[in-house]
């Protein structure tokens, strides 16, 4: 299937609102053309253009990209720094483009242990873009699902202390006002590039009854035309968030 018939076939009336993407398969597609690891992340550059493009220019409202895990701390110093740099600097490289296309950029995780330079830059790609009206796009950069639940059940125990919160008064509600994000809606659709079947500590709260889409190409392979295959497939679904289409009552 062509991109044109992919865009034919699309019902831009019943695209999801929030796509969130798991950029998995660099490590893989370095392994694979015998390059070092690094390379993959290098190349991926292109698949996160053509992701934001595509959702910018499909009216989608907002992305968030799986940029860097609480995990991936535990990756050789070497690829850590690498990464971190190569986040830094295709920020900087791109900040232009994406505002001038009125795409909001927002960090999502944790600031703690970040390099300085990265923060600034994410700080001043924030400022330059916060009154956009594009799409949201969400980097989730040191972010981790169980460590953003805690964060919110922090913050939740401290108001209790103070006498600020009752006990029975937390509810889901409650805690989805204190994740890092609490603007950013649930994830409509989540895409993992690379085949794992796994959501790997990803917006473990917000994809309660998020649709799932894995494809087995790696990231550095991936374009707007399997972009395309996902909402397609999304498309396809009967989403009943735990109800029953059409159900009657005897």
């Amino acid at each position: 299937m062509s991109e044109e018939e992919a865009l034919a076939r699309l019902d831009k009336s019943r695209l999801p609102r929030h796509v969130a993407v798991i950029m998995d398969g660099n490590g893989r597609w370095a392994r694979n053309q015998g390059k070092p690891r690094v390379e993959g992340h290098r190349a991926s550059r292109r698949s996160m253009t053509d992701t934001v493009r595509t959702c910018s220019d499909l009216g989608i409202e907002f992305l968030t990209l799986y940029t860097f895990s609480t995990e991936n701390w535990r990756r050789p110093r070497s690829e850590v720094e690498a990464l971190m740099n190569l986040i830094e600097h295709t920020l900087a490289e791109e900040i232009a483009d994406l505002h001038d296309h009125q795409v909001r950029v927002v960090h999502l995780g944790s600031r703690e242990g970040l390099p300085v330079s990265l923060l600034d830059e994410l700080d001043r790609a924030e400022k330059l873009t916060r009154k956009n009206t594009g799409l949201g796009l969400y980097l989730a950069i040191n972010y981790g699902g169980r460590q953003e639940i805690s964060f919110a059940a922090a913050a939740l125990a401290r108001k209790v202390k103070k006498g600020e919160l009752a006990p029975e008064e937390i509810t889901p509600e409650r805690i989805a006002e204190h994740l890092y994000r609490p603007e950013l809606p649930d994830p409509d659709l989540l895409v993992r590039t690379g085949g794992n079947l796994r959501i790997s500590n990803y917006l473990l709260w917000q994809m309660a009854y998020t649709e799932i889409y894995v494809t087995p190409v790696l990231w550095p392979d991936f374009r707007k035309i399997h972009l395309l295959r996902a909402f397609l497939d999304y498309q396809g679904r009967q989403r009943r968030f735990g109800g029953v289409k059409d159900a009657v009552e005897n």
